[in-house]
């Protein structure tokens, strides 16, 4: 299914047969998950394909909407209760909780829940079971060369250990009886994030394999990336997480992204070649069906372009509490519907949640994902297309190479026409017309979002633009005037909402992505930029692992030595990305003797 705006289709282009060699390629992009052209009208907005969901997960949720009755909402976390796995088979399961004795209000007595909880259910996260990974070491022979520093040292040495206490496999139970659980069978060993987070989520393994890659473990990094392309085999996309609940979305798509890192550290052409059949099969499901989007410019030239739409149209099950309180004021079902659609797809951006994505920044039920082309979305995609074409190269697929070095360069045009913005040096998201129905719709400047997001700057980080010296020129200093820059890190954005992904929040992988743009542009004064905000950045993850013993998901840029807050949940620790870009950061820039790491 192809969302195409205008809908009406130019009768122009002109297509070559694809050689065999590139047939045998893309005859694995059939396999893609098939989602039915008759299932999306463009003109019922409030519909889309939906993924089934089973019948452990709706039983959960009934679980999780008792407790929060019975055990009321501080420090309720819905997560909790779909994460649980049982001890007994689900008929069983589900007749001793029918059996409990409930009040008008569906709450049961907190003496008979928690008595139930603990005969019929095991403690979230037994589902997942320590291991050690093979190839660590408590000291790795040349790690991080440029640290001079002894104090910087010792404590990258102590981040560079929580890679043992984030270590899992997935426990024998599972395999065995997988319809008691809601985590998916992965073949190898894991790296989690941490705390609420007890399994494998998808874009957080980018900066996981960094972090691992620093650490020399390549053999952690490389089993990473096969359970990822696992889920790919069964699912037709990289989950969002190791979830049963997570099969309806997936997350900015860095697969491509892994594999070229460990690549390049390995040299393994046998790795390469294994992975690239997957990473065109995610290249597909990015830019067909629900995803497409076909923009055309003034001249009837055509621009395909990507954006986030989940396969799902209910509360998300490990927040369904939330997302039900969220939609009691909005009475139409077909509205509700279309509501928690948008909720799942802002979940599937990986920012969840930001005034980003809202039509009104004060009203949370304004969500409009779906209606927004995102710039860091469509830049990931280009690098996509850019690591096949690296990769396919040193495999020796000449023919599947140049195919998409040739698709990178459309979407490198579509990139800088859509979203580019001479007068601001930035890229800025591009917002759909309300109306899907109009027969065309002309592109327009002020459909770009102009607000200051750190995505701005994501483009940045993909080598079409980072190598274009004037460009970065014009985006370093838009960056330095942006406000986004603060005594701690970038900001997410400048609007105090309340939500994780705004200010003043700050989180790795945008730190990351941005110094490493600047950094590998060639430019000195990007590069100097860079440093500046990687050693602002690795002070105040230095400082509040000084004040806290722990690594934080994310931190205040105004207040060094501060973590984050705001969101749907409390604030947490471990933490696997933070840790990735920490040891990244100090791999690439090092840290003088002479400088402090205080704040």
């Amino acid at each position: 299914m192809e969302v195409s705006i205008p809908f009406p289709k130019p009768s122009n282009t002109s297509t070559t047969p694809f050689p065999p060699p590139l047939l045998l390629f893309l005859s694995l992009l059939l396999t893609v998950v098939s989602i039915s052209e008759a299932s999306f009208s463009p003109c019922a907005s409030y519909s889309g394909p939906v993924k089934p969901t089973t019948p452990l997960l709706n039983f959960l949720e009934r679980v999780q909407e008792t407790a929060l009755r019975t055990f009321g909402k501080p420090k309720f976390d819905p997560k909790l209760y779909v994460d649980l796995s049982l001890k007994h088979n689900l008929s069983d399961s589900e007749l001793g909780f029918d059996k409990l004795v409930r009040s008008a209000n569906g709450s049961v007595s907190v003496t008979d829940l928690s008595k139930y909880m603990v005969n019929y259910f095991e403690c979230a996260g037994d589902d997942l079971v320590y291991t050690k990974p093979e190839d660590f070491v408590p000291k790795p022979s040349g790690f991080l060369p440029k640290v001079k520093n002894q104090e910087v040292r010792n404590w990258a040495l102590k981040v560079h250990s929580l890679w043992m206490h984030l270590s899992r496999k997935v426990s024998a139970d599972v395999r065995k009886r997988p319809e008691l659980h809601t985590l998916i069978p992965l073949p190898g060993p894991v790296i989690i994030p941490g705390s609420r987070f007890r399994e494998v989520y998808y874009w957080d393994s980018y900066w996981v394999i960094r972090g691992l890659l620093a650490s020399k473990m390549y053999d952690t990094a490389k089993a990473i990336v096969t359970n990822l392309i696992s889920l790919m085999e069964e699912y037709g996309h990289v989950l969002n997480g190791a979830r049963t609940y997570y099969t309806n979305r997936s997350q900015p798509p860095l697969l491509s992204a892994m594999v070229r890192e460990i690549f390049k550290k390995t040299g393994d052409l046998e790795f390469a070649k294994e992975c690239l059949p997957a990473l065109i099969k995610e290249h597909k499901f990015w830019t067909s069906g629900i995803h497409k989007v076909t923009i055309q410019d003034a001249q009837a030239r055509n621009h395909t372009l990507t954006r986030y739409y989940a396969m799902w149209d209910k509360p998300r099950p490990e927040s369904s509490t939330l997302d039900k309180e969220f939609a009691s004021n909005i009475s139409s079902v077909a509205e509700k519907k279309h509501f928690y659609r948008e909720v799942a797809s802002t979940a599937e951006s990986g920012w969840d949640f930001s005034t980003r994505w809202m039509r009104n920044p004060a009203n949370f039920t304004t969500l409009a994902t779906t209606s927004i082309l995102p710039v860091d979305l469509n830049a990931f995609i280009l690098g996509i297309e850019l690591d096949i074409s690296f990769l396919s190269k040193v495999t020796g697929d000449y023919t599947v190479s140049k195919h998409f070095l040739k698709t990178s360069q459309a979407r490198k045009k579509a990139i800088e026409f859509v979203f580019w913005n001479a007068q601001t040096g930035q890229w800025h998201d591009y917002w759909l017309s309300n109306s899907q129905c109009k027969r065309v719709q002309t592109w327009k400047t002020s459909n770009q979002n102009q607000k200051a997001f750190a995505s701005n700057f994501i483009p940045l980080w993909i080598k079409s633009f980072y190598s274009d010296a004037l460009l970065v020129d014009k985006v370093t200093k838009s960056l330095r005037k942006s406000g986004l820059v603060h005594p701690a890190g970038i900001a997410t954005s400048l609007t105090i909402s309340g939500q994780q992904w705004d200010f003043p929040n700050g989180w790795a992988p945008i730190q990351h992505m941005i110094i490493e743009g600047l950094a590998r542009s060639g430019s000195k004064e990007a590069r100097s930029v860079a440093e500046d905000i990687a050693v602002r950045w690795i002070r105040t993850n230095y400082v509040t692992f000084k004040k806290t013993g722990t690594m934080h998901e994310k931190y205040d840029v105004e207040r060094c030595g501060h973590f984050g807050g705001g969101g749907e949940y409390v604030p947490q620790t471990g933490f696997g990305w933070s840790n990735g870009v920490v040891l990244a950061l100090l791999e690439e820039f090092g840290w003088p003797e002479d400088l402090s790491i205080d704040c």
